[in-house]
C-alpha cells in the first residue's frame, strides 16, 4: 500500500515529501513493534540500547556522555534511563572521587543475564520485522539509508 493510501492523502505527494513520510511511517511502525517486543522484558528499547552499549564495554566503566553519544535515539534522557536501570539492578553508577562531574556506569551480572535472556529472542524479532526483504534488498536499503544520512 502506498503512503498516500495509508495516510488517505487527497493530493499527489511530491517525491521528497513521499520519501520523508514513508521514513517517518516506517520508523513509527518499527518503534511500535519494538515496544511490544520489549514489554515482556520490562525494559524499553532505549534501556536495551544502553545495556548493549555497556555490555560492549566488557566490564570497563563508561561515562554518561559516552553512552549518550553512542545511543541510537539522541532524544533519550540518558540520566533518566540509567536511573531506571539502577532501580532494576541492571547497572551501577559511581562518581569519580577526583572529578565529581564524571559519572561512570557499569553493567551488573543481573544486567548481563537479562540481556542474555533477550538475546535468545531478539534475532527472531528482527527477522520478523524484515521478513519481506531478501538479503540483497536489505543491503540496498542499508546503503540508501546511509546515503540519506550523508555517510
Amino acid at each position: 500500500m502506498s503512503i498516500e493510501k495509508k495516510i488517505k492523502s487527497t493530493v499527489v505527494l511530491d517525491i521528497d515529501t513521499k520519501t520523508v513520510l514513508n521514513l517517518m511511517h516506517i520508523g513509527s511502525w518499527i518503534n511500535e513493534k519494538n515496544v511490544n517486543f520489549f514489554k515482556p522484558y520490562n525494559i524499553s528499547s532505549q534501556q536495551y540500547n544502553v545495556l548493549r552499549i555497556l555490555r560492549g564495554q566488557k566490564g570497563r566503566p563508561i561515562s554518561l556522555t559516552d553512552i549518550h553519544d553512542r545511543m541510537i535515539s539522541k532524544m533519550s534522557n540518558t540520566t533518566r534511563l540509567i536511573d531506571k536501570l539502577i532501580l532494576k539492578g541492571f547497572v551501577t553508577r559511581r562518581i569519580d572521587k577526583n572529578n565529581k562531574r564524571r559519572v561512570e556506569i557499569k553493567i551488573t551480572k543481573k544486567g548481563l543475564n537479562h540481556l542474555c535472556s533477550i538475546d535468545e529472542d531478539i534475532s527472531n524479532h528482527t527477522e520478523q520485522v524484515t521478513q519481506y526483504l531478501n538479503y540483497k534488498e536489505s543491503l540496498i536499503l542499508n546503503e540508501l539509508i546511509d546515503k540519506l544520512r550523508g555517510e
